[in-house]
């Protein structure tokens, strides 16, 4: 009776196994595959740190130029400089999955990814809830659950926690500066806009139609932002162009900020460090009003 037991146990099992998985990128798309991905290309920084934090690390068999975190990343051998994809080393590489971010000149050729005949996942989180959901979905794809799911499940409780202590401040408007050559910003659609608004900020071109849209200095001038938000990194813009504007808000109250990039710009779990730093920030202007 005991071997039957476990026979049936053993079957059920296999069968489990064998059951197709399927999830939901974040265009809505099916994506289905029939067995955990083996060989994944991931063709964005954010999507490599994703993976490594749903436990597929080393899964991972080729990615882009800029994926640099976490170190093991670094020697992940390169498919694309983030504007153009070598398709013939991706075909080399027999990928079982290919997780992708359209932007700019990725957009062209996610057509020629789809003719390779592998799976495709979009990876586009435009709200730091997506996040997490990401490391679930693409720990389902990687037969890696048992890391990927309590992962999320923290990332989820880390940021409702950062939510709550922040709740009910005094708002604060503020401009996030991209690039300062054409002067770049980002709209209420990009997913750095919900940490804004996690840590009670106002962007204060939140309501352009364009996700980075390009604006001119008379329109921040306009705008009168109390804090102004730009980069640490060199060859970045520097939020030092404003300072001969000694009668803006930002100016006056000494609230030129700057952030480390890729805590913000990866919509990845180091957002939860990002979103930190910056609800720091954007507190230490509603404490510059008291003076």
């Amino acid at each position: 009776m005991k071997k039957l037991i476990l026979a049936a146990t053993l079957l059920a099992a296999a069968i489990a196994n064998a059951a197709p998985i399927t999830v939901r990128d974040d265009d809505g798309n099916v994506v289905t595959l029939q067995k955990p991905a083996q060989r994944i290309i991931a063709l964005s920084p954010h999507v490599t740190e994703l993976l490594y934090a749903a436990g597929a690390g080393d899964k991972i068999v080729g990615t882009v130029t800029y994926s640099d975190y976490p170190e093991a990343a670094k020697k992940i051998p390169r498919v694309s400089d983030n504007r153009l994809i070598d398709m013939e080393r991706v075909a080399a590489m027999k990928p079982d999955l290919i997780v992708i971010w359209m932007h700019g000149g990725f957009e062209r050729q996610i057509e020629g990814l789809r003719k390779l005949g592998v799976p495709l996942f979009h990876s586009e989180p435009t709200k730091l809830d997506g996040i997490p959901d990401n490391i679930t979905r693409l720990g389902q794809l990687a037969g890696t659950e048992a890391t990927a799911n309590p992962a999320a499940a923290e990332l989820r409780t880390q940021f409702a926690a950062l939510a709550k202590e922040y709740a009910n401040r005094a708002p604060v408007r503020l401009f996030y500066q991209v690039w300062d050559k054409p002067l770049y910003t980002l709209s209420g659609s990009a997913i750095v806009s919900d940490s804004i608004r996690l840590c009670g900020g106002v962007n204060v071109f939140a309501d352009l139609k364009v996700t980075a849209p390009v604006v001119s200095i008379e329109a921040v001038l306009q705008a009168n932002p109390e804090a102004i938000f730009g980069t640490l990194e060199k060859n970045y813009a520097s939020v030092d162009l404003w300072l001969p504007y000694t009668n803006m808000l930002a100016v006056k109250n000494n609230n030129l900020f700057r952030l480390q990039r890729d805590l913000l710009y990866r919509a990845g779990p180091r957002m939860l460090l990002g979103t930190r730093e910056l609800c720091e920030k954007i507190e230490e202007a509603r404490q510059h009003r008291k003076h």
